[in-house]
């Protein structure tokens, strides 16, 4: 495999910098709290407030980095951006992209392997969760190896112009209600490659509950009543970064505008063909498996090293905080199975989700198998 690439350093080596070259505020600029003032807010179901920005609901939380990522960043033509919604398989695609695009640095196989000892949301960095944390400080992005690897939960027509400007490969995920994507893409230059993986909205739904239990216990009563409240969020569309079918069709729509540049899987498949899917997204991050790899196992390799029951054994996994909603490394790692939420969820619960998912997405040909 060609190497074009320099050597991609672990989570060690990022630095947190005062930035010489962020844009500074200008005097006319709107004072952050006064934007937050003058925009449209709901109570949120584990953020104290949800923020209506930029056309999505944004946690009160996170709003500082969101704002200044979608003022700031600059992306280059190589970059790579994981997108996803909240508990939608980041935690995994990320793992499965680093290792894939890190393979001749990093091969799989090794003992010293960065997965050994860091998160894989250390490796790849969110944008509004840790780059943009800090006003006026962030990562050091000129230590980032090319193609740069970076995720964000942004919904596809929120993100910052640049991104669009540029030839910068977006790769989204995203199951959290549904989608999982690994977007690969030069937005507006009409030459995107776009893999969306899609999840079951229901698994979504219960996997964000169980999260939640671990961020913000004092908010979570337990039990089906605390499912069904955040159910009732969910339908009523004032969810992180939602509403969730605004988010789904935003990818949905560019898939079918550009079906020979946009590859649409779901979760259900990527489980039961990682291998072959994998193949699919290193074509699409420039990286290709060459025949010898293939024959040697290489695939395999990473299947192995980034199936979600063997980071959840990792010692790393077990401890530690990687900074992204506050909780630990252990709380990314539950069971990723499909179909779970026949075990949680009443069957009214299901159909009034049902309900919402037939009136804003079978409209757009976009349906999940939900029995």
């Amino acid at each position: 495999m060609a190497n074009n690439h320099p050597n991609s350093l672990p989570p060690p080596s990022f630095r947190r910098i005062r930035s010489q070259t962020w844009p500074q505020e200008n005097d006319d600029d709107i004072d952050l709290k006064e934007l937050i003032a003058s925009l449209p807010k709901e109570k949120g179901f584990i953020s104290p407030i949800q923020i209506l920005y930029r056309n999505f609901w944004c946690p009160s939380e996170v709003f500082p980095g969101v704002h200044s990522f979608c003022r700031h960043f600059t992306a280059h033509d190589s970059d790579i951006i994981l997108a996803t919604k909240p508990k939608s398989g980041a935690t995994w695609l990320k793992a499965l992209a680093f290792s894939t695009l890190r393979r001749d640095v990093f091969p799989p196989s090794a003992n010293n392997h960065p997965l050994m000892s860091s998160n894989p949301h250390e490796l790849v960095p969110f944008f509004e969760f840790t780059i943009y944390e800090q006003a006026g400080e962030l990562l050091d992005l000129a230590s980032f190896s090319v193609p740069r690897l970076f995720a964000t939960h942004i919904p596809h027509d929120s993100l910052p112009e640049s991104v669009g400007q540029s030839g910068c490969r977006v790769s989204r995920v995203a199951f959290v209600f549904g989608i999982t994507l690994i977007f690969h893409e030069p937005s507006s230059l009409n030459i995107e490659q776009v893999i969306y993986i899609c999840r079951n909205p229901l698994d979504t739904i219960v996997s964000f509950c169980h999260f939640a239990a671990h961020v913000k216990p004092e908010l979570w009563s337990g039990g089906r009543s605390s499912m069904e409240e955040y159910l009732d969020y969910c339908c009523r569309g004032i969810e992180a970064f939602g509403p969730f079918w605004d988010h789904m069709l935003g990818y949905w729509k560019v898939s079918l505008e550009r079906p020979n540049n946009v590859l649409f899987l779901k979760y259900e498949d990527l489980r039961e063909d990682t291998a072959g899917n994998l193949k699919r997204i290193a074509e699409l991050m420039g990286v290709p498996f060459s025949e010898e790899e293939e024959r040697d196992g290489v695939i395999e390799e990473i299947v192995k090293l980034c199936s979600l029951s063997s980071l959840k054994e990792l010692e790393v996994n077990k401890i530690g905080k990687p900074g992204v909603w506050w909780t630990e490394n252990k709380t990314y790692f539950r069971k990723g199975e499909v179909g779970d939420w026949v075990n949680h969820m009443t069957p009214s619960m299901a159909e009034k989700l049902e309900r919402i998912m037939e009136e804003k997405l079978s409209p757009f040909g976009l349906k999940f198998r939900v029995k």
